[in-house]
């Protein structure tokens, strides 16, 4: 009984040795030569595997600019301007310009501003929470506050403020958007440097139960989009939106002084940092 037990193990291993010599040779016989530019491309990225360049991962980018010409070599996001400018050169491909931004939060529900409905005692986390009564906040538009977008960074440029709120590092962000995704409240934008000022409120409630809710929510008065020379501001849903493309060409944000709840900030911080990018 012994024997015949040790003889089917002996062949079984035969076998699998058999076929494991058969698919090595096969492997190396129909093994494809990968183009070595694929390699230097890759080498390049900055390697967050962001997936803003709308491919799996930094490696598939490179092989996709490499060997097809309709692939641009200023997709990575990370990188900017000038891996946009190295990729172009190995590749023999024009790097258009890519307008530089910054992942910004469209909140300011503060531990000391928002009002809180619920006490939670689950999983920290934004999106398990949201599914209980959409959160423990009264405002059910805000930051819930569990740091989603903090552990979806791939560059650090994320962290949770005192005041239970992410803060953006703009000197680190690279706009890449994966913080943006990951947020179940969509409250987090990618911001153009050259915009002044943003709506740091996203919810719709009417003014006074969003200012019964949050003390810095805004209250849909319409106050800010009538003092805008540009037209840049908008009423959507009693909250004011502003176009970023039109926002652009101000020099002189009236809107600041108008708004009473302080819910449009001047993004002073913002300007200054786009001679950094």
């Amino acid at each position: 009984m012994m024997n015949t037990a040790v003889m089917i193990i002996v062949v079984l291993v035969g076998i699998g040795t058999f076929f494991g010599v058969v698919l090595a040779l096969a492997d190396k016989k129909f093994a494809m030569e990968v183009n070595p530019l694929i390699h230097e491309v890759e080498d390049i990225l900055p390697k967050g595997q962001c997936g803003a360049c709308g491919f799996a991962g930094c490696a598939k980018y490179a092989e996709a600019v490499v060997e097809d010409e309709s692939v641009p070599p200023n997709l990575c996001v990370p990188g900017k301007a000038a891996v946009a400018a190295k990729v172009a050169e190995l590749t023999g491909k024009k790097a258009e310009a890519a307008e530089p931004k910054y992942a910004h939060l469209k909140c300011r529900g503060t531990k000391t501003a928002a009002v809180m409905a619920a006490r939670y005692e689950g999983i920290r986390d934004c999106a398990a929470a949201k599914l209980i009564q959409g959160g423990p906040k009264g405002c059910k538009y805000g930051c819930i506050g569990f740091g989603n977008c903090v552990r979806a960074c791939p560059f650090g440029a994320l962290s949770m403020g005192a005041d239970g709120l992410p803060v953006v590092d703009k000197a680190i962000c690279t706009g890449c958007g994966k913080c943006v995704s990951t947020c179940p409240q969509a409250i987090l934008t990618l911001q153009s440097f050259e915009a002044p000022v943003q709506v740091e409120c996203s919810s719709h409630d009417r003014g006074p139960v969003a200012k019964k809710l949050c003390q810095n929510a805004c209250i849909g008065c319409g106050l800010c989009m009538r003092s805008c020379e540009h037209g840049a501001i908008k009423i959507d849903r009693f909250v004011a939106v502003v176009d970023q493309e039109i926002c652009k060409t101000c020099d002189n944000p009236t809107c600041l002084a108008k708004c009473p709840t302080k819910a449009i900030q001047e993004l002073v911080a913002g300007r200054m940092m786009k001679e950094v990018v």
